[in-house]
């Protein structure tokens, strides 16, 4: 992270920013309105990487819609290189009221975001290790259909659930589903706290191809 700070130093007003709470960029206006987040686990390098090179990416495009990004969910835990937010794990505490998520949440209501991506890093050999997508079917089928877009596009595997929230509570793309704003997850393969190599490039598909999926881009 430190490397790229310094590789881009366009980048350090948002870096400053992060240190105050967490970042949301806005690009673009009208609608469709849809939002990129990254970081829910500090120690996700990849996408939180890619999100930032989609700002870039964006910044040169004259997109159709809003996007809002969210590079580091929790900066605290991206500045210490670690999963948790202070003891608490941001994916199974969307639904608790004054959470870092709930607050990501809410906030998606309020700005009337269509569709969230939440982009997420697995290593190897961990759950879900490989490179795929989460969704489920019900009650918000976008979730569903947004997911099967990217992996027809990017050869990424669905793992989609018949019921948001049906295995686990609090994962931000669950919370969003049950709240009629269509959600996934995205995975890829990387090392904690890690930059595998081409990571952060399937990270940036991901993303790209969920922005395509609304003809953003």
């Amino acid at each position: 992270m430190k490397g790229y700070i310094r590789d881009n130093p366009s980048f350090r007003g948002l870096f400053e920013c992060s240190r105050m709470g967490t970042p949301l960029v806005k690009l673009g206006g009208g609608r469709p309105c849809v939002m990129v987040t990254a970081g829910v686990h500090g120690n996700e390098i990849p996408p939180q990487l890619a999100s930032l090179e989609l700002i870039k990416f964006l910044g040169s495009l004259d997109i159709h819609g809003t996007v809002y990004v969210i590079p580091f969910a929790a900066p605290w835990s991206t500045m210490n290189n670690i999963r948790w937010f202070k003891g608490v794990d941001l994916n199974r505490s969307s639904h608790a009221p004054g959470s870092v998520t709930n607050t990501i949440f809410k906030m998606a209501l309020g700005l009337g975001v269509d569709a969230i991506g939440d982009f997420h890093s697995t290593a190897p050999r961990s759950n879900p290790g490989r490179e795929s997508i989460f969704c489920s079917k019900s009650p918000c089928r976008r979730s569903y259909l947004i997911a099967k877009y990217i992996s027809r596009r990017s050869s990424s595997d669905v793992i989609c659930y018949e019921s948001a929230a049906s295995h686990y509570k609090g994962a931000l793309e669950d919370e969003c589903n049950l709240g009629g704003v269509g959600a996934v997850t995205c995975e890829v393969v990387s090392k904690n706290g890690s930059l595998n190599p081409g990571s952060l490039e399937r990270s940036l598909l991901q993303m790209k191809i969920f922005l395509k999926y609304f003809n953003v881009i």
